[in-house]
């Protein structure tokens, strides 16, 4: 079964088990690539085709983009996994673009279009949570994700509902 089939078969499991009648699950958490809606990390091997190159996953093209128009770009546009790009792109002896705060949201924004366009699973995938709101569940990331305990800002899902509605 390839990566596309793996991730449907764990989708339709969990729409089977009734959660859209739950109003508990008008709440969709996310974070393990290997789990229903998994899909939506960015640590999920989706490559994506942006800037006339493949990047492994979006995790690759965000991370790369702090570093956009140098050497440090390439580099981590071809790390071996995603944990190894944010890993690089995290490292503060590189030149971290001056603009970056300010475009870091359209620069994922960006990425996850690509990526929902690019892969008609993920669309497909993304279409069904409806109007349910989408959080990426984690206590690594308190601006991208929940912080784990729900008090982070959840820009990972927001941006993921954006499209999904297409905003």
């Amino acid at each position: 079964m390839d990566n596309q089939e793996h991730i449907q078969k764990l989708h339709d499991e969990d729409r089977k088990e009734g959660l859209a009648d739950k109003p508990e699950a008008r709440v969709i958490r996310f974070y393990e690539t290997d789990k229903p809606y998994g899909c939506f990390s960015n640590f999920a091997k989706y490559p994506i085709l942006l800037k006339g190159k493949e990047w492994a996953t979006t995790e690759h093209y965000f991370q790369a983009q702090k570093f956009a128009g140098t050497e440090h770009e390439e580099e981590i546009r071809l790390a071996s996994t995603p944990m190894i790009a944010a890993r690089m792109g995290r490292e503060r002896n590189r030149p971290l673009r001056p603009d970056w705060e300010e475009c870091k949201v359209q620069v994922m924004r960006e990425a996850l279009m690509a990526k929902v366009d690019q892969h008609p699973v993920i669309k497909s995938i993304l279409l069904s949570t409806g109007d349910c709101t989408l959080v990426e569940h984690t206590s690594n990331d308190a601006y991208w994700g929940d912080g784990g305990n729900g008090q982070g800002g959840n820009m990972l899902g927001k941006l993921l509902m954006e499209i999904r509605d297409g905003r």
